[in-house]
Protein backbone atom coordinates (compact mmCIF):
# COMPACT_ATOMS: atom_id res chain seq x y z
CA UNK A 1 0.00 0.00 0.00
CA UNK A 2 1.42 3.38 -0.63
CA UNK A 3 1.93 6.07 1.38
CA UNK A 4 -1.12 8.30 0.00
CA UNK A 5 -3.25 5.46 0.31
CA UNK A 6 -2.23 4.94 3.98
CA UNK A 7 -3.44 8.20 4.55
CA UNK A 8 -7.23 7.36 3.42
CA UNK A 9 -7.68 4.01 4.53
CA UNK A 10 -7.58 3.88 8.20
CA UNK A 11 -6.54 0.27 10.02
CA UNK A 12 -8.63 -1.28 12.66
CA UNK A 13 -7.87 -1.11 16.08
CA UNK A 14 -8.64 -3.90 18.67
CA UNK A 15 -11.74 -2.48 20.82
CA UNK A 16 -11.97 -5.11 22.70
CA UNK A 17 -11.55 -4.28 26.68
CA UNK A 18 -12.25 -0.79 25.81
CA UNK A 19 -14.93 0.09 27.72
CA UNK A 20 -15.60 4.12 28.77
CA UNK A 21 -18.44 5.57 31.16
CA UNK A 22 -19.00 8.16 27.95
CA UNK A 23 -20.52 7.23 24.41
CA UNK A 24 -17.82 7.73 21.51
CA UNK A 25 -18.43 10.33 18.87
CA UNK A 26 -19.48 7.84 15.85
CA UNK A 27 -18.99 11.07 13.00
CA UNK A 28 -20.51 8.99 9.38
CA UNK A 29 -22.42 9.71 6.32
CA UNK A 30 -21.04 6.55 4.08
CA UNK A 31 -21.27 2.87 5.98
CA UNK A 32 -18.97 1.01 4.49
CA UNK A 33 -19.67 -2.43 3.54
CA UNK A 34 -17.63 -6.05 3.57
CA UNK A 35 -19.06 -7.49 -0.03
CA UNK A 36 -21.35 -6.27 -2.35
CA UNK A 37 -23.23 -8.89 -1.12
CA UNK A 38 -23.79 -7.00 1.84
CA UNK A 39 -24.37 -3.83 -0.02
CA UNK A 40 -27.11 -5.08 -2.12
CA UNK A 41 -29.02 -6.83 0.99
CA UNK A 42 -28.61 -3.27 3.57
CA UNK A 43 -31.80 -2.56 3.29
CA UNK A 44 -32.17 -5.90 5.75
CA UNK A 45 -30.53 -4.89 8.44
CA UNK A 46 -33.44 -3.32 9.66
CA UNK A 47 -34.10 -0.45 12.10
CA UNK A 48 -31.26 -1.65 14.47
CA UNK A 49 -28.56 -2.47 11.33
CA UNK A 50 -26.63 0.57 10.02
CA UNK A 51 -26.87 1.50 6.38
CA UNK A 52 -25.97 5.32 5.90
CA UNK A 53 -25.50 7.93 8.37
CA UNK A 54 -28.71 9.84 8.10
CA UNK A 55 -30.27 6.77 9.54
CA UNK A 56 -28.27 6.92 12.37
CA UNK A 57 -24.83 6.41 14.32
CA UNK A 58 -24.14 4.39 17.48
CA UNK A 59 -24.30 7.81 19.05
CA UNK A 60 -27.45 8.75 18.47
CA UNK A 61 -28.63 5.17 18.43
CA UNK A 62 -27.15 5.24 22.04
CA UNK A 63 -29.26 8.82 23.11
CA UNK A 64 -32.67 6.62 21.21
CA UNK A 65 -31.91 3.77 23.63
CA UNK A 66 -32.09 6.09 26.63
CA UNK A 67 -34.75 8.08 26.39
CA UNK A 68 -37.27 4.87 24.72
CA UNK A 69 -36.46 3.36 28.14
CA UNK A 70 -37.15 6.55 30.24
CA UNK A 71 -40.47 6.89 28.34
CA UNK A 72 -41.73 3.41 28.42
CA UNK A 73 -42.14 3.20 24.81
CA UNK A 74 -40.87 1.12 22.07
CA UNK A 75 -38.69 3.14 19.86
CA UNK A 76 -37.36 6.76 19.79
CA UNK A 77 -36.30 8.98 17.02
CA UNK A 78 -34.05 11.92 17.21
CA UNK A 79 -34.92 15.36 15.34
CA UNK A 80 -32.93 18.63 15.22
CA UNK A 81 -35.32 20.28 17.22
CA UNK A 82 -38.33 19.66 20.00
CA UNK A 83 -40.55 22.17 17.12
CA UNK A 84 -39.35 19.48 14.57
CA UNK A 85 -40.83 16.18 16.98
CA UNK A 86 -44.06 17.91 16.91
CA UNK A 87 -44.43 18.19 13.56
CA UNK A 88 -42.44 14.59 12.71
CA UNK A 89 -45.18 13.19 15.10
CA UNK A 90 -48.16 14.55 13.38
CA UNK A 91 -46.97 14.34 9.49
CA UNK A 92 -46.97 10.64 8.92
CA UNK A 93 -50.56 9.84 10.26
CA UNK A 94 -52.63 12.74 8.20
CA UNK A 95 -53.52 13.42 5.22
CA UNK A 96 -55.88 15.89 3.26
CA UNK A 97 -59.49 15.66 4.33
CA UNK A 98 -58.38 14.45 8.02
CA UNK A 99 -58.44 15.96 10.89
CA UNK A 100 -56.60 17.07 14.07
CA UNK A 101 -57.87 17.87 17.53
CA UNK A 102 -55.59 20.49 19.27
CA UNK A 103 -55.52 21.82 22.74
CA UNK A 104 -55.55 25.24 23.48
CA UNK A 105 -52.64 26.02 25.41
CA UNK A 106 -50.28 24.52 22.76
CA UNK A 107 -46.90 25.35 22.07
CA UNK A 108 -47.48 28.83 20.03
CA UNK A 109 -45.23 27.23 16.80
CA UNK A 110 -47.34 23.91 16.82
CA UNK A 111 -50.27 26.15 16.59
CA UNK A 112 -48.47 28.04 13.60
CA UNK A 113 -47.68 24.85 12.20
CA UNK A 114 -51.14 23.37 11.88
CA UNK A 115 -52.76 26.83 10.86
CA UNK A 116 -50.35 27.69 8.56
CA UNK A 117 -48.45 24.02 6.86
CA UNK A 118 -51.66 21.66 7.80
CA UNK A 119 -54.30 23.67 6.59
CA UNK A 120 -52.75 24.46 4.03
CA UNK A 121 -52.42 20.59 3.02
CA UNK A 122 -56.14 20.16 3.35
CA UNK A 123 -56.47 19.12 6.97
CA UNK A 124 -59.00 20.16 9.50
CA UNK A 125 -57.38 21.96 12.23
CA UNK A 126 -59.71 22.47 15.51
CA UNK A 127 -58.64 23.33 19.29
CA UNK A 128 -60.31 22.15 22.35
CA UNK A 129 -60.70 23.46 25.62
CA UNK A 130 -57.35 21.53 27.67
CA UNK A 131 -59.25 20.85 30.90
CA UNK A 132 -62.68 20.22 29.51
CA UNK A 133 -63.16 16.39 28.47
CA UNK A 134 -66.43 17.09 26.67
CA UNK A 135 -65.50 19.65 25.06
CA UNK A 136 -63.14 17.32 23.43
CA UNK A 137 -65.89 14.39 23.03
CA UNK A 138 -68.28 17.44 21.39
CA UNK A 139 -65.75 18.06 18.99
CA UNK A 140 -64.17 14.86 17.38
CA UNK A 141 -65.49 12.56 14.99
CA UNK A 142 -64.32 9.92 12.90
CA UNK A 143 -62.03 11.93 10.47
CA UNK A 144 -60.10 12.40 13.37
CA UNK A 145 -56.56 11.21 13.04
CA UNK A 146 -54.67 13.03 15.72
CA UNK A 147 -55.70 14.54 19.38
CA UNK A 148 -52.39 16.91 20.69
CA UNK A 149 -51.73 17.60 24.10
CA UNK A 150 -49.58 19.07 26.20
CA UNK A 151 -49.24 18.89 29.75
CA UNK A 152 -48.75 21.58 31.34
CA UNK A 153 -49.75 23.89 28.72
CA UNK A 154 -47.24 26.49 27.22
CA UNK A 155 -46.90 29.60 29.48
CA UNK A 156 -50.71 28.92 31.70
CA UNK A 157 -50.00 25.26 32.60
CA UNK A 158 -53.02 23.80 32.77
CA UNK A 159 -52.86 20.13 33.42
CA UNK A 160 -54.62 17.99 30.80
CA UNK A 161 -56.56 14.48 32.12
CA UNK A 162 -54.85 12.08 29.29
CA UNK A 163 -56.06 8.60 30.48
CA UNK A 164 -59.59 10.73 30.28
CA UNK A 165 -58.40 12.21 26.82
CA UNK A 166 -56.81 9.04 25.45
CA UNK A 167 -60.09 7.03 25.98
CA UNK A 168 -61.78 9.44 24.39
CA UNK A 169 -59.35 9.27 21.69
CA UNK A 170 -58.95 5.75 21.18
CA UNK A 171 -63.20 5.22 21.13
CA UNK A 172 -62.76 7.33 17.78
CA UNK A 173 -59.92 5.73 16.49
CA UNK A 174 -57.57 8.71 16.66
CA UNK A 175 -53.76 8.52 17.92
CA UNK A 176 -52.76 10.75 21.12
CA UNK A 177 -49.52 13.10 21.05
CA UNK A 178 -48.16 14.87 24.18
CA UNK A 179 -45.24 17.78 24.14
CA UNK A 180 -43.56 16.53 27.02
CA UNK A 181 -40.70 18.85 27.72
CA UNK A 182 -41.73 20.39 30.72
CA UNK A 183 -42.08 17.57 32.70
CA UNK A 184 -39.52 15.41 31.49
CA UNK A 185 -39.91 11.53 31.29
CA UNK A 186 -38.20 11.80 35.20
CA UNK A 187 -41.32 13.42 36.18
CA UNK A 188 -44.34 12.19 33.43
CA UNK A 189 -44.53 9.31 31.57
CA UNK A 190 -47.38 9.80 29.03
CA UNK A 191 -47.19 6.92 26.92
CA UNK A 192 -47.88 4.68 30.57
CA UNK A 193 -50.74 6.82 30.68
CA UNK A 194 -52.32 5.96 26.93
CA UNK A 195 -50.49 8.11 24.39
CA UNK A 196 -49.16 6.89 21.48
CA UNK A 197 -46.66 9.01 20.97
CA UNK A 198 -44.56 11.86 23.34
CA UNK A 199 -42.32 14.21 22.28
CA UNK A 200 -39.65 16.06 24.15
CA UNK A 201 -37.41 19.21 23.68
CA UNK A 202 -34.05 17.67 24.33
CA UNK A 203 -32.88 21.64 24.24
CA UNK A 204 -34.21 22.67 27.33
CA UNK A 205 -33.75 20.07 30.50
CA UNK A 206 -32.16 16.96 29.29
CA UNK A 207 -29.39 18.35 27.40
CA UNK A 208 -29.88 21.34 30.54
CA UNK A 209 -26.83 23.54 29.09
CA UNK A 210 -28.75 25.78 26.81
CA UNK A 211 -25.71 24.94 24.01
CA UNK A 212 -27.60 22.59 21.80
CA UNK A 213 -30.72 22.63 20.21
CA UNK A 214 -32.89 18.12 19.69
CA UNK A 215 -35.73 17.35 20.04
CA UNK A 216 -36.77 13.62 19.94
CA UNK A 217 -40.39 11.49 19.31
CA UNK A 218 -40.82 8.38 21.39
CA UNK A 219 -43.49 5.81 20.08
CA UNK A 220 -45.53 3.16 22.36
CA UNK A 221 -46.55 1.05 19.42
CA UNK A 222 -43.44 -0.54 16.95
CA UNK A 223 -46.38 -0.25 14.65
CA UNK A 224 -45.90 3.63 14.36
CA UNK A 225 -42.42 3.34 13.51
CA UNK A 226 -42.24 2.62 10.13
CA UNK A 227 -44.48 5.46 8.77
CA UNK A 228 -42.00 7.92 11.05
CA UNK A 229 -38.78 6.33 9.87
CA UNK A 230 -40.25 6.89 6.18
CA UNK A 231 -41.13 10.64 6.66
CA UNK A 232 -37.65 11.50 8.14
CA UNK A 233 -35.85 9.49 5.16
CA UNK A 234 -37.98 11.45 2.74
CA UNK A 235 -37.89 14.50 4.31
CA UNK A 236 -33.69 14.11 4.82
CA UNK A 237 -34.08 14.67 8.74
CA UNK A 238 -31.42 13.34 11.21
CA UNK A 239 -29.21 15.10 13.78
CA UNK A 240 -25.62 15.46 14.63
CA UNK A 241 -23.65 12.62 16.69
CA UNK A 242 -22.18 15.57 18.40
CA UNK A 243 -25.51 17.05 19.26
CA UNK A 244 -26.41 13.71 20.53
CA UNK A 245 -22.95 13.55 22.55
CA UNK A 246 -23.87 16.92 24.62
CA UNK A 247 -27.41 15.64 25.12
CA UNK A 248 -26.08 12.14 26.51
CA UNK A 249 -23.71 14.59 28.96
CA UNK A 250 -26.03 16.93 30.02
CA UNK A 251 -28.74 13.69 30.61
CA UNK A 252 -26.56 12.09 33.22
CA UNK A 253 -27.22 14.98 35.31
CA UNK A 254 -31.05 15.45 35.07
CA UNK A 255 -32.10 14.32 38.06
CA UNK A 256 -30.09 16.52 40.29
CA UNK A 257 -30.52 19.68 38.44
CA UNK A 258 -34.03 19.04 38.01
CA UNK A 259 -34.46 18.77 41.69
CA UNK A 260 -32.27 21.74 42.65
CA UNK A 261 -34.56 23.84 40.21
CA UNK A 262 -37.58 22.26 41.46
CA UNK A 263 -36.64 23.53 44.98
CA UNK A 264 -35.18 26.78 44.03
CA UNK A 265 -38.30 27.65 42.21
CA UNK A 266 -40.91 26.92 45.44
CA UNK A 267 -38.94 29.38 47.05
CA UNK A 268 -39.67 32.11 44.49
CA UNK A 269 -42.69 31.28 44.45
CA UNK A 270 -43.31 31.67 48.04
CA UNK A 271 -41.91 34.88 47.64
CA UNK A 272 -43.88 35.80 45.11
CA UNK A 273 -47.51 34.70 46.29
CA UNK A 274 -46.12 37.24 49.39
CA UNK A 275 -46.17 39.92 47.13
CA UNK A 276 -49.10 42.54 47.00
CA UNK A 277 -48.20 43.16 43.16
CA UNK A 278 -48.98 39.35 42.76
CA UNK A 279 -52.17 38.39 41.17
CA UNK A 280 -51.10 34.54 41.22
CA UNK A 281 -48.36 32.17 40.44
CA UNK A 282 -48.76 29.19 38.20
CA UNK A 283 -47.60 26.02 38.89
CA UNK A 284 -49.14 22.85 38.69
CA UNK A 285 -47.63 21.51 41.56
CA UNK A 286 -49.39 24.05 43.92
CA UNK A 287 -52.56 23.08 46.11
CA UNK A 288 -53.74 25.94 44.98
CA UNK A 289 -53.65 25.26 41.36
CA UNK A 290 -56.81 24.04 39.49
CA UNK A 291 -54.98 21.07 38.05
CA UNK A 292 -53.10 19.92 41.10
CA UNK A 293 -55.07 16.87 41.78
CA UNK A 294 -54.23 15.29 38.22
CA UNK A 295 -50.79 16.76 38.65
CA UNK A 296 -50.40 14.77 41.92
CA UNK A 297 -52.13 11.69 40.43
CA UNK A 298 -49.53 11.62 37.58
CA UNK A 299 -46.72 13.29 37.69
CA UNK A 300 -43.45 12.09 39.11
CA UNK A 301 -42.60 15.92 39.87
CA UNK A 302 -42.23 19.35 38.96
CA UNK A 303 -39.82 21.43 37.06
CA UNK A 304 -38.53 24.83 37.87
CA UNK A 305 -40.51 26.58 35.21
CA UNK A 306 -43.60 28.87 36.12
CA UNK A 307 -45.74 31.78 35.56
CA UNK A 308 -46.52 34.79 37.48
CA UNK A 309 -49.66 37.13 36.64
CA UNK A 310 -49.55 40.41 38.53
CA UNK A 311 -52.19 42.65 39.36
CA UNK A 312 -54.71 44.14 36.43
CA UNK A 313 -52.69 47.34 35.14
CA UNK A 314 -49.18 46.39 36.00
CA UNK A 315 -48.45 44.88 33.08
CA UNK A 316 -46.66 47.35 31.49
CA UNK A 317 -44.37 47.87 34.15
CA UNK A 318 -43.04 44.62 33.94
CA UNK A 319 -40.45 44.60 30.91
CA UNK A 320 -38.53 47.57 31.75
CA UNK A 321 -38.19 46.14 35.00
CA UNK A 322 -36.27 43.16 34.23
CA UNK A 323 -33.61 45.27 33.71
CA UNK A 324 -32.63 45.70 37.34
CA UNK A 325 -32.10 41.90 37.26
CA UNK A 326 -28.48 40.29 38.13
CA UNK A 327 -28.58 37.20 38.19
CA UNK A 328 -31.38 36.01 35.88
CA UNK A 329 -30.57 36.40 32.19
CA UNK A 330 -33.77 37.43 29.94
CA UNK A 331 -34.30 35.69 27.06
CA UNK A 332 -36.23 32.52 25.36
CA UNK A 333 -36.20 28.68 26.09
CA UNK A 334 -35.34 27.52 29.77
CA UNK A 335 -33.87 24.43 31.24
CA UNK A 336 -30.54 25.42 31.45
CA UNK A 337 -28.40 26.02 33.80
CA UNK A 338 -28.94 29.75 34.04
CA UNK A 339 -32.16 31.52 35.29
CA UNK A 340 -34.02 33.01 33.02
CA UNK A 341 -37.35 35.57 32.53
CA UNK A 342 -38.95 36.17 29.76
CA UNK A 343 -42.11 38.28 29.46
CA UNK A 344 -44.86 36.13 27.36
CA UNK A 345 -48.44 37.28 25.81
CA UNK A 346 -51.42 34.77 25.96
CA UNK A 347 -54.44 36.18 23.97
CA UNK A 348 -53.28 35.93 20.67
CA UNK A 349 -52.45 32.20 21.09
CA UNK A 350 -56.22 31.07 22.41
CA UNK A 351 -59.07 31.16 20.54
CA UNK A 352 -61.39 28.42 22.98
CA UNK A 353 -60.20 28.92 26.73
CA UNK A 354 -60.42 32.68 27.44
CA UNK A 355 -58.12 34.50 29.06
CA UNK A 356 -59.18 37.19 31.33
CA UNK A 357 -56.27 38.60 33.33
CA UNK A 358 -53.50 41.16 31.56
CA UNK A 359 -51.79 40.33 28.48
CA UNK A 360 -48.62 38.94 30.30
CA UNK A 361 -47.23 36.06 32.07
CA UNK A 362 -43.56 36.53 33.07
CA UNK A 363 -42.43 33.21 32.70
CA UNK A 364 -39.18 32.06 35.20
CA UNK A 365 -37.33 29.10 34.69
CA UNK A 366 -35.04 28.36 38.00
CA UNK A 367 -31.23 27.37 36.95
CA UNK A 368 -28.39 26.31 38.58
CA UNK A 369 -27.53 29.10 40.63
CA UNK A 370 -27.55 29.57 44.61
CA UNK A 371 -31.38 30.35 45.63
CA UNK A 372 -30.54 33.15 47.90
CA UNK A 373 -29.29 35.02 44.76
CA UNK A 374 -31.98 34.59 43.25
CA UNK A 375 -34.07 35.31 45.86
CA UNK A 376 -32.05 38.96 46.19
CA UNK A 377 -33.44 38.90 42.25
CA UNK A 378 -36.72 38.81 42.71
CA UNK A 379 -36.86 41.09 45.66
CA UNK A 380 -35.33 43.69 43.33
CA UNK A 381 -37.60 43.20 40.34
CA UNK A 382 -40.55 43.32 42.88
CA UNK A 383 -39.03 47.01 44.54
CA UNK A 384 -38.81 48.10 40.71
CA UNK A 385 -42.35 46.76 39.71
CA UNK A 386 -43.51 48.73 42.60
CA UNK A 387 -41.79 51.63 42.38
Amino acid sequence: MKDLTHCVVTPSVKTEGFVPLGIGVHRASTIAFQTAEDYADRGKRGPDGYSYGLYGTPTTRTLEAKLTALEKGARTFLVPSGQAANTIAMLPFLKAGDKVLIADSVYPPVRDFANMELVRFGIEVVYYDPVDPSDLEAKINARTKIVWCESPGSTTMEIQDLPTITDIAHRHGALVGCDNTWATPLNYKPLTLGADIVTEGLTKYISGHSDVLLGSLTVRDEKLTAPIRSVLGRMGISVSPDDASLVLRGFETLGVRMNHASQGALQLIERMQAADIVERVIHPALPTDPGYSVWKRDFHGASGVFGVVFKQGLSDRVSPALNVLKTFAIGASWGGTRSLVAPMPVKAYRTVRRWDADDLVLRISVGLEDHQDLVDDIEALLAEISR
